[in-house]
Order: structure tokens, then sequence, then C-alpha cells
């Protein structure tokens, strides 16, 4: 299995992740239960301390009693009671607390004498740090000896060590000068609890990186069989065979991938239809013309010696033909430079200066029409972009006002700010466009019936080349329509720098 496959890497995504799941619940787990023995391992070596205390002050009452009964007193008391304390440990440290810690005593019987072992009972007797003795006879108060934070994530590799518990108890006995109790737990029980879970624990954690892993691989045989269909499909999908589909069942995101890559098919079969169209569109049109040409050269050579008026007819309809066949190639190289992915100039620039420029331009084109046209006023409206195209899309759009707005008709070009974008409006007073031709006319090669039976009626290039151009500038054009009124046409642009 190579690494660099899908599957592949998911399996290695998968162990890692489910390693460092199981591996933190596991350690977290254990790490909670060590401290709760921690806890009950502190929890039982007070109450140890306290039962011992409680033994020693008891044994202490009944040898004063033993004295007493005895007839002793004063200093002989004392003396038996200190014989019978140091002499061996009491009973209930040789039976009950025996079983659950050590206890060792320690009695000093001057002042400055130091504090000596004198029985232990339970175990050997705890060594306890440098000064906790001492401090116990100073302060008067119990201190005690427990371990630091202990490294609990050792226990789930090796035996587990708590450690041990002691308290040093003050205890007074009367003739003595200082006397010390060693209460020492060790938390045999509690370690015992954490190393009987090591092995259960490994155990778990097997068997659910196992589970992990096994439920892991089947989703990614299921996910790769999804894709493994898309592409037998995607693979059968040919340049000329774009009606395939891929399956789409389901509600899972291999579903919407294939419900994308199916929209993206429709597109490409949109496109190589409207290339298809473009194409025979474009042989229609250059056709017609050729067909003219070749007519009215066979015209001359039959009859054209013999007749000069048949002659003249045939130049100028030759003339003419050959003119629309270089018009139609120029707008067909103006919808191909369009469409071509070149940078549009950013420069800031006087969109009103443009219309007036492009209206004047048109007044003298259509000088003999006699129309009346209105620009934009006197002030400037400054935005960003690139002049130069804005100026040959709104050329466009006013050729084509002239053109279809009869002699002593009204041609309009103005302009008007709305917020962060400059709006352009062409209108006239001409034939109109039907209301269903609306939707269509910035198609290539559509022109409405009412155009089609114009002298001047062009190939339909004209407003797709505009329209691209007003896209790629970042704009807008929209237009509305009345038959026998006008047409009008608003253009939105950005004020701002665009990409």
């Amino acid at each position: 299995m190579r690494f660099s496959t899908i599957r592949a890497r998911v399996a290695i995504v998968s162990t890692l992740f489910a390693l460092a799941l199981i591996g933190s619940v596991a350690v977290g787990t254990y790490v909670l239960v060590a401290r709760g023995m921690n806890a009950a391992a502190v929890e039982t070596a007070g109450r140890l301390a306290s039962a011992a205390d409680r033994a020693m002050k008891n044994s202490i009452a009944v040898a004063h009693e033993r004295a007493r009964g005895a007839g002793l007193d004063g200093e002989a008391a004392r003396a038996d009671v200190i014989r019978q304390i140091t002499a061996e440990p009491p009973a209930a440290f040789e039976q009950g607390l025996a079983y659950e810690g050590s206890f060792s005593l320690y009695v000093a019987e001057r002042p400055g004498d130091e504090l000596g072992l004198v029985w232990s009972a339970g175990g050997p007797p705890h060594d306890p740090t440098d000064g906790a003795r001492a401090e116990v006879v100073r302060s008067g108060a119990p201190v005690r000896e427990f371990p630091g934070p202990q490294p609990l994530i050792v226990g789930m590799f090796v035996k587990a060590d708590l450690g041990v518990y002691t308290t040093h108890l003050p205890i007074e006995i009367p003739g003595l000068d200082a006397a010390v109790l060693d209460v020492s737990y060790e938390p045999t029980a509690q370690e015992a609890i954490l190393d009987g879970t090591r092995l259960p624990m490994y155990m778990l954690g097997a068997i659910a990186l196992l589970g992990s892993l096994l439920i892991a691989a089947g989703a990614t045989r299921w996910a790769i069989s999804l894709i493994e269909d898309l592409k037998r499909t995607a693979d059968s999908v040919d340049v000329g065979m774009l009606d395939i589909r891929l399956p789409e069942e389901g509600d899972n995101e291999v579903a919407d991938l294939a419900r994308s890559l199916n929209r993206l098919i429709d597109n490409l079969q949109r496109r190589n239809e409207a290339q298809a169209r473009f194409i025979a569109d474009a042989s229609h049109e250059l056709a017609t013309p050729v067909a003219g040409i070749r007519g009215y050269v066979n015209i001359l050579r039959a009859w054209g010696a013999e007749d000069p008026a048949l002659q003249e007819e045939a130049v100028s309809a030759i003339d003419r033909e050959s003119r629309r066949m270089a018009r139609l190639c120029s707008d067909l190289l103006s919808l191909i430079r369009s469409e071509e992915q070149v940078e549009f100039r950013q420069t800031r620039y006087d969109v009103n200066a443009v219309c007036r420029e492009v209206l004047a331009n048109a007044a003298t084109r259509y000088l003999d029409k006699r129309q009346e046209y209105t620009g934009p006023g006197e002030g400037s409206l400054w935005l960003h972009g690139d002049p130069d195209r804005i100026e040959e899309a709104l050329a466009i759009l006013v050729d084509n006002a002239c053109k279809y707005t009869p002699e002593g008709g009204r041609v309009s070009l103005t302009t008007r700010r709305s917020r962060d974008r400059i709006i352009v409006t062409v209108a006239d007073t001409g034939v109109g466009i039907p209301e269903t031709d609306l939707p269509n006319v910035f198609e290539r090669f559509y022109r409405s019936d009412l155009s089609r039976s114009q002298e001047t009626g062009g190939f339909g290039l004209g407003l797709a080349i505009a329209k691209h151009i007003i896209d790629v500038s970042g704009g807008t054009v929209t237009v509305r329509s009345t038959v026998g009124r006008g047409t009008t046409f608003d253009v939105s642009l950005p004020r701002q720098r665009g990409k």
C-alpha cells in the first residue's frame, strides 16, 4: 500500500488518533485512580495516628491505675508508669493496630538527652527527616511526614509505590522529659489496587484500539468505494459524451461531490453546445456574404463585359457584401479579444468625459438621421477602471440606440451617482425590443425579429461584447424596453478600484 494514497493516510491518521485518544483516556483514568488511592492512604494514615494516640493515652491511664492499685504514689508511681510504658508495646499495638501500621516510641529521660528508641511494634522503625522529632518536642504538636507529589503515571509501567506516611505524635508520660510516638503507614492495599488495574487497563486499551482501527478501516473502505465509483463514472465521461452523470444517491459528502461534478458536466455541456452554436452561427453569417459575392462574380463572368450597368451593379453588391463580411470578422475578433484573460487597466478617469466622447462620435456617424442627443452634465464623475474598455462598451450601446431609433428620434447618455457606484444610462426612442426577447439580448448572434428587419441590423455580437467588458470591470448591465417607445440600458460601475 502506497503511503501517498488516501487509504494509507487515513489508516495512519486513524491509528495515531486512536493511540492518542485511548492513551489519554487510559492515562487520565489511571491518574484519577492513583490520586484516589493516594487520598485514601492519607486518610488511613490520619485515622491510624488518631487511633494510636488514643491507645497510648489509654495505656498510660491503665498504668496509673495499676500503680495506684499496688499502693504506689509520688516518684514510685511515676517510675512504675514509666516502666510499664517503656518496657514493651501496649497490647493494642501488638494486636489490632499492628495489622495496619508500625509504631515506635522514643523517649528522653532528662532535659538535654537525645530521644532514644525504647520499643517498636508492627514493623521496623521509620527513619525520619532530620529534626522531625525535635520539632515535635519543641512545638508540642504532631508532625506529619507524608510523601510529596508522586509521578503517578510511572505506576502504569512498574510496580506502584506510594511511599510511607509517618506521623510523629507528642506523648505526655509523667517523669520523662519528652516522648514521641512514630506512627508509620505503608499503603500496600492501595498499591495492590493500582497494580491490579494495570493489566486490565492494557487489555481494554488494546481492545479499544483494535475496535477503533476496524471501524476506521470499514468507514475508509466505504468512502473509498464511493470515490472509486465516482472515478469509474468520471473516466467514462468523454469530450463527445457529456450526457453521462455521476450517481447522487445518499446524503453525504461524496454525494455532494457527485452533485457538484454533475453541475460541472452540465456547465461543460452547455458551453460545448454554445460553442457549437457559435461556430454554426458564425459559419452561417459568413456564408451569406460569400454566397452573394460568388453569385455576382458569376454574373460578371457571364454578362458583365457586355452590360456596363450590370457590371456597376455587381461591383457595388460585391463591395457591400465584402464590407459586411469584414464587419463580421471585426466583431468576431473583438469578441475573442474581449474574452481573453487580459488584465484591465486600473486608472482614475472621468466617466462623464468618456460619455461625451462616445456621444459625439455617434452624432457624427449618424448625422444624416437628424437625431436629438442628450449627454451628461458639465460636472465630473470619477471612478477607477479601464476607460478605453468602458468607452468601447458604451459605444456599442449608443451605436445600437442610434441604429434602431428612427429619423428625428432621441438618444441620451446620462450618468448619476448611487452610493458607491456610478449608473450610466443609455436610452432611446427607437423601435424597442419585445419582452420575450429581453432575456436573450446579450447572447451571441441573437437578434430580435424587429432588429432583423432593419437594413442596419448587425450580427448579434455587440451586446455580448459590451456585457463581457462590463462584467470584467466589476459592473452590471440591465435592459428594459417597450415596443414602439424605446429601450433603456442601465450600466452600474463601481467607483473604487476593482480587481
